[in-house]
């Protein structure tokens, strides 16, 4: 097959990494890391780099990408199928599954992460799950506290996310490795900044397993959906199917609010 990439720079060594070893012929281009905080603007990036592939020139669209703050969600194929892993944000992609994805940012949507790709591009070398923002709670509790008092900001977050404790909020920060692209001496590097920062470091390893399989055409339903010409993405914002494609008519349907 003939494929091309379009992906966040944050994944760059990872993405390239896989397509040395995959069998097919691979064409990529990347987005800045700080598109995710304009989204609209990073779904316009996305999508004009999608249209310059002219029909024909390519067996599919592969994205780099989750829903990531609802950014890919209205991006649509016209005459080549798009290729999105089931992931809510990018971190999915560094962690290798939805359920570890899941189960390390269920209870706490704002736990911030970096990996290598965060400290070497762009601004800040820590990001914040995009999760709350995709399922629209993307207030804070000091947002609830500013508002509402403390106790009553409390009682709301413990309401949305039954595990959440103040004394860690947003306070720990995890370093997804990815042991094929992570250079001895970074984990060494980013732990000496958190803790100038005065932030706890916990040291997580990563899994390139899902983005080998986005690039190596392996596009099993449970982990990527394949969205046909014709057709955009939809966000669903659950654990399991988390993205669907939906008719383009339909989505100007619901934009014009018709019934």
């Amino acid at each position: 097959m003939r494929l091309k990439v379009v992906a966040c720079e944050v994944l760059m060594r990872e993405i390239c990494h896989c397509i040395a070893r995959s069998p097919h012929t691979v064409d990529v281009e990347f987005t800045k890391k700080d598109g995710h905080d304009q989204v609209e603007v990073l779904r316009g990036q996305i999508q004009a780099k999608i249209d310059t592939a002219a029909k024909g020139d390519y067996d599919a669209i592969l994205l780099g990408y989750g829903l990531c703050g609802n950014g890919t969600v209205g991006l649509v194929a016209k005459h080549t199928p798009l290729v999105i892993p089931r992931a809510h944000d990018c971190c999915t992609l560094f962690l290798g599954s939805r359920l570890k994805f899941e189960e390390r940012f269920a209870q706490n949507p704002s736990q911030p992460f970096s990996s290598l790709g965060y400290m070497e591009r762009g601004n800040g070398a820590i990001h914040s799950s995009s999760l709350k923002k995709t399922l629209g709670l993307n207030r804070t509790y000091e947002d609830y506290a500013a508002q509402y008092g403390q106790d009553n900001a409390l009682y709301i977050m413990e309401t949305l996310f039954p595990s959440f404790q103040l004394e860690n909020h947003e306070e720990q920060v995890l370093f997804i490795t990815i042991p094929e692209t992570t250079p001895a001496g970074t984990v060494r590097r980013f732990r000496e900044q958190a803790e100038s920062d005065g932030k706890p470091f916990t040291e997580v390893t990563g899994d390139i397993g899902l983005m080998e399989r986005l690039l190596s055409g392996e596009w099993d339903d449970q982990e990527f959906l394949v969205v046909p010409p014709g057709h955009s993405i939809e966000g669903v914002y659950d654990w399991q199917e988390i993205c669907r494609a939906t008719t383009c008519e339909k989505n100007l349907a619901v934009k014009r609010g018709d019934d």
